[in-house]
């Protein structure tokens, strides 16, 4: 959830004249086709036309090393070192978002601990600017504090950079780097809380085992945080099962933090330490241009010194339409239903409205209250398509402040963050 800033990389780009390591597989397919792929397989591929555009095979996606892969389902891999997979709009539609439709974000590597299922010996520290240090075992963070479940939506900072002109670096996320699990774990506040939190703390930082794609035992994979004021509201976890069991691999084993309404790069998986700063933290991709955009509106493609990068915070207003899936064959004059999920950063969204004339007319969605604060809101809608004809269904949340999703990118930034354009998808009626 979070960008190669750090340690030399830019992003997720490539050197110069380079290729990205699954480049090979997609000009491969664009080169030959699918008919030179069926010869290779030695048989038919009855369906290949219906093939997401830039979705690897499964039968190349093995000889890549993806075995991390098993288990999702139907997700596009946009990198293999680090994995990076996001998740197409219409398979989001589950209220709770299972394992295998789970985007995934990783920085480095998996750490071995994590993929032996193992969480023997495992500690939790919380330091720094606090009276009483802490040093705590999984089994002790559920004896010692009440243990709470809540769905809360966890997404990229970068989810929707694909559409920022000019193009950002990094992983070109469409719509798909979100989700909202089942958490359960223990208040972080309640922690902080016990540890005794100094007047003088600022920031907090977090820190894990995963392991640096050099293999470096020594170099930083991330450690991000966040002010002080929002660790100590009560919607935070230090989680250690995702939708009723361990946390996978992929999103953490066994113990990670989960932060809603910020980037999904401060929720931490395999947290082992959380430190408590008299700073704004400046751990690996905190500084520079990660997870930071202009101090000030700028035009696209402009140039923006570091010393003007802020940190960003709140995530915007946002909202997915999951059904039906774009591009659908609907009945023209009859009622089509129309549903997705809607979420804020600060909190609860206010109103969904969907159009089908592009943005000319809005007509208001049902939206349902969260399941709890920070989760995402269903919404549904009747939509009436007049004549046979192509059509387009767009989509816009408007949180508890009034602020409403634009129809185009907002705020042009060097790395492409928070882009919340509204979501649309293509209907033919006939």
């Amino acid at each position: 959830m979070t960008d190669q800033a750090a340690n030399g990389h830019r992003g997720d780009d490539t050197g110069p004249g380079q290729s990205p390591p699954w480049a090979g597989r997609r000009e491969f397919l664009r080169g030959t086709g699918l008919s030179a792929f069926g010869a290779m397989l030695g048989m038919a591929v009855p369906f290949g036309a219906n093939m997401p555009a830039g979705l690897i095979p499964a039968a190349l996606a093995q000889d890549t090393g993806l075995d991390l892969m098993t288990g999702k389902n139907g997700l596009i891999v946009l990198g293999d070192r680090p994995l990076n997979a996001e998740t197409p709009a219409h398979l989001l539609d589950d209220d709770v978002t299972p394992y295998d439709r789970l985007f995934i974000r990783m920085n480095g590597l998996v750490p071995q601990s994590a993929l032996d299922a193992s969480a023997e010996g495992w500690t939790l520290t919380v330091d720094g600017e606090v009276e009483n240090p802490l040093e705590l075992t999984i089994d002790e963070l559920k004896s010692r504090f009440e243990n709470v479940t809540r769905r809360l939506v966890l997404e990229c900072g970068g989810n929707g950079r694909a559409f920022f002109n000019p193009g950002a670096s990094g992983n070109q996320w469409t719509t798909g780097a979100v989700g909202c699990p089942e958490w359960t774990g223990v208040r972080l506040a309640d922690v902080l809380r016990e540890a005794g939190v100094r007047d003088g703390a600022v920031y907090t930082a977090h820190y894990g085992n995963d392991v640096h794609l050099s293999g470096d035992p020594e170099k930083e994979v991330i450690s991000r945080g966040v002010p002080i004021e929002k660790a100590m509201q009560d919607d935070g976890l230090i989680a250690w099962a995702m939708n009723g069991a361990p946390i996978p691999a992929l999103h953490g084993f066994p113990l990670r933090l989960v932060i809603p309404g910020y980037p999904g790069s401060v929720s931490q998986k395999y947290l082992t330490r959380i430190r408590i700063r008299d700073q704004v933290h400046d751990g690996a991709k905190m500084t520079g241009y990660s997870y930071r955009l202009p101090a000030y509106p700028v035009a696209p493609g402009t140039e923006v010194p570091e010393s003007d990068m802020v940190v960003m915070t709140e995530m915007p207003v946002k909202s997915l339409i999951t059904f039906p899936q774009t591009g659908a064959d609907v009945a023209a004059g009859q009622a089509t239903e129309v549903r997705g999920h809607a979420w804020a950063g600060n909190g609860d969204v206010a109103a969904m409205h969907v159009s089908v004339d592009f943005g000319q007319t809005w007509q208001e969605a049902r939206l349902e209250p969260p399941a709890n604060r920070f989760a995402w809101q269903r919404w549904r809608a009747e939509v009436n398509l007049p004549v046979a004809g192509y059509y387009e269904v767009w989509a816009r949340a408007t949180d508890m402040n009034g602020v409403s999703q634009p129809s185009t990118t907002p705020g042009w930034n060097p790395r492409g963050y928070g882009n919340n354009m509204q979501h649309r998808i293509a209907l033919i009626a006939a």
